[in-house]
């Protein structure tokens, strides 16, 4: 079995190409567990599978996160499947990725930089309140695409020096809160000038926090646009893992989110063969 090794802002994939594999699709949950599993294989926070399109896409990519869940779509990841459309012929500069969420749009804008139209908005609740150990927090409720991949978003002060471990136990009770009926990527955020802000996500499916989350940090600027916090242009989010750019387009009659891009870098890490023994397929 072929993979590359990807990662997007530090948010890592493995990529797997099965248009002419015989991997069976209830395989593919059992490979991510094992090849995402970090020290004991390649490590990942998730594995994304190349399949021929359903429709008009390109292609296809079916997104696995590394505990073997079936993910809606990844924002990060889908920059770096563009690219590898791109260096593989499957598509030209300008590609159309079919997900589970809907159909993803990227522009190749060099080497290594991506632009993906990300799924838009088809839930936004700017106001769901959640209450935490007694304390009550101002969320916010974003799904993207349909089926929408779900985000929490909160505004956090102090986030750069909030203590981890108390961050990583309140992300996790946000994460399963009833108030989240779907779960949620909980993406915690601290405005740090003009269309600026610094972000922090714990992701469902990961159980952690990753360096970046794509769909995570276009919620984020998608909530602050709608309440007049941010332009939608060129918002700049920075994440452990690095920075991203957010463009969001406002309807301003009617109150949403009409177009949702997202830019930034990939890398492609690796190349080879997985010979990991521990893969029973």
């Amino acid at each position: 079995m072929q993979f590359w090794k990807m990662n997007g802002t530090g948010n890592d994939f493995i990529v797997i190409d099965n248009q002419k594999a015989c991997i069976l699709p209830e395989q593919y949950a059992a490979i991510a567990r094992t090849l995402c599993r970090r020290r004991l294989s390649i490590g990942a926070d998730g594995l994304m599978v190349v399949e021929r399109a359903h429709a008009d896409g390109d292609f296809r990519m079916v997104f696995y996160n590394s505990d073997g869940s079936l993910g809606e779509m990844c924002g990060n990841g889908a920059r770096c499947i563009c690219r590898y459309g791109y260096e593989t012929g499957l598509a030209g500069e300008c590609q159309r990725v079919e997900t589970t969420a809907g159909l993803v749009t990227g522009i190749r804008k060099d080497r290594s930089r991506y632009r993906i139209r990300l799924n838009n908005p088809a839930l936004v609740d700017l106001c769901r309140p959640v209450t935490v150990d007694g304390v009550s927090y101002e969320c916010a409720y974003v799904e993207l695409g349909c089926p929408g991949v779900p985000h929490a978003v909160v505004p956090l002060s102090g986030l750069r020096d909030y203590p981890e471990e108390k961050l990583r136990l309140l992300g996790r009770s946000l994460r399963c809160h009833p108030a989240f009926p779907k779960g949620a990527n909980v993406n915690f955020y601290e405005l740090t000038g003009p269309d600026q802000f610094y972000e922090r996500t714990y992701e469902r499916g990961v159980e952690d926090f990753t360096y970046a989350c794509g769909t995570g940090t276009a919620s984020v600027a998608a909530v602050l646009t709608l309440q007049g916090k941010a332009s939608g242009r060129n918002v700049c989010a920075a994440m452990t893992g690095g920075q991203l750019s957010i463009d969001a387009d406002l309807d301003r009659g009617n109150g949403r989110i009409l177009n949702l891009f997202l830019t930034g870098p990939t890398n492609v890490v690796a190349k080879g063969e997985v010979t990991d023994e521990t893969l029973r397929l």
